[in-house]
């Protein structure tokens, strides 16, 4: 509740949290919309023109980038400062230091794409951005700690939410990912080139341990924090058991980081490293099922808003979708299981089931909470909303199950042996026969960025139907 006198607006800064989610919707739009195109690229190779600058290799960091930096953290900015200025009762700690956030990670989200589409990428997995970037990211990484930190700090409510454990935990294991990852040292200072610290093996360990926990924290910690926010607020209800969320946490912090090394089975790493994380990766199992538990048992009594409310859908999928991703993980974790799977597509499926299914479809819920109460109006059109649930969730069942039997199918056309025990298929007969598979993944990316743009119109409307009846400084007009 806003002080006697004191409109919201004034209360919290809410003018930080427009600026982000309005990104949100535009590199969510634009990241999509390169992911369909490399979809495109993979399934009719001419597209790619033979021009260096949008090939596959080129146009993919841009794509993992703008959805996941771009789309994803541009989201966990804009409801991280909007989820711990409400629930502390505190404006935003230094606001220039949170316009610093703003400015310095969009020009990271223009920079790099460009980098990466003129050739200057680090030629790894994961955090490919050469080092005037990673030092860019590292600023405003350090600038975002100190903002959400000292808004806590500065709190009105002796407790602090759960939701902001899960943000802050999520901001400090990025930042020590982030550091550690990108340890290298240039070839000069005016040149983008560097060299790792690490090399070979150990090179691979400390990616994983990155790509893994990068997973682990930035899109499944962070996410939790909107989980434990929007679920009970869009539900009206109290979630379910906080004790569950307090065990939750804890576990999936501790577990998280020991994962990242299943990712190396079957290669020069000793095996018993692999042993451990895929032994911690099955343990991972209980939190996380824990924590999708305690978020759909608080719709308990309120299941009726499934049929009405459309936000309300999206929620409830991301975390069912959540639960099957994160029991799909361990068992690709297993040895056996992935001596079949790795290097195959059912590891993209089970990706993009995690990023469309789990981590899009929260943000979706999420932003259609928000920006409504941002610019104080209603949701422009909730039959929108409804039409841009069905898009997206048609899309991500589309995309997965394509993944799941091409994927099934590469492991099995790849150890297949004929009677003389030599290989039964070429490498390019398992790809010619991924193609209607291709296609029918490309079909289901163009269904979700329909939904992507659906979105971005309904929220266009409802934030100028928000400033029509406000005024641009966000005033009620006289006799409103």
């Amino acid at each position: 509740m806003a002080a006697a006198g004191i409109t919201t607006s004034e209360q919290y800064d809410y003018e930080i949290v427009k600026k982000f989610a309005i990104m949100t919707l535009v590199w969510g739009m634009i990241g999509m919309g390169v992911g369909v195109y490399i979809a495109s690229e993979l399934a009719w190779p001419i597209l790619n023109w033979d021009i260096p600058y949008i090939t596959f290799g080129r146009l993919r960091p841009v794509h993992t980038t703008l959805v996941i930096f771009g789309f994803g953290g541009s989201a966990l900015f804009a409801t991280s400062y909007y989820v711990v200025q409400r629930t502390c009762q505190t404006r935003l700690y230094g606001n220039a230091l949170a316009n610093l956030t703003f400015w310095g990670w969009q020009a990271v989200m223009v920079l790099a794409p460009i980098s990466y589409m003129l050739g200057h990428t680090q030629s790894r997995e994961y955090a490919e951005m050469e080092w005037p970037l990673d030092l860019l990211v590292e600023v405003v990484w350090v600038a975002y700690l100190i903002v959400f930190v000292g808004t806590i700090m500065r709190r009105k409510q002796p407790h602090i939410y759960v939701a902001n454990w899960f943000y802050l935990a999520f901001i400090l294991a990025t930042a020590l990912l982030h550091t550690f990852n990108n340890l290298a040292i240039p070839v000069s200072l005016f040149h983008m080139k560097s060299y790792s610290l690490f090399s070979g093996v150990q090179d691979a360990m400390v990616q994983w341990w990155y790509g893994h926990n990068a997973v682990g924290f930035f899109l499944t910690a962070a996410f939790l924090g909107m989980m434990y926010y929007f679920v009970p607020k869009q539900a009206g209800r109290p979630i379910y058991s906080y004790r569950l969320s307090v065990v939750h946490f804890w576990a999936l912090s501790f577990l998280y980081m020991w994962v990242g090394a299943h990712h190396l089975h079957w290669t020069a790493l000793p095996d018993w490293t692999s042993t451990l994380a895929a032994t911690f990766s099955i343990m991972l199992l209980l939190p996380s099922w824990g924590g999708m538990i305690n978020g759909i048992m608080t719709l308990s009594g309120a299941w009726d808003k499934l049929r009405t409310d459309p936000v309300m859908r999206f929620l409830i999928v991301a975390m069912s979708f959540y639960g099957m991703s994160t029991f799909e993980g361990p068992m690709l974790a297993l040895k056996d299981v992935n001596a079949l799977s790795h290097y195959t597509d059912w590891t993209i499926g089970h990706v993009h089931s995690g990023a469309l299914g789990w981590v899009a479809m929260i943000t979706f819920g999420s932003m259609y909470h928000m920006i409504p109460k941002l610019w104080n109006t209603k949701l422009y059109s909730v039959k929108l909303a409804s039409v841009h649930f069905w898009l997206a969730t048609i899309g991500v069942l589309l995309y997965i199950t394509a993944m799941w039997i091409s994927g099934i199918t590469q492991g099995l056309m790849w150890r297949a042996f004929d009677d003389f025990g030599n290989l039964q298929y070429s490498f390019v007969e398992s790809v010619a026969a991924m193609h209607p598979l291709y296609v029918m993944r490309m079909i289901g990316g163009v269904f979700f960025l329909s939904g992507m743009l659906t979105m971005v119109y309904n929220c266009y409307m409802t934030i100028r139907q928000g400033v029509r009846e406000t005024g641009p400084a966000g005033v009620a007009p006289a006799g409103a």
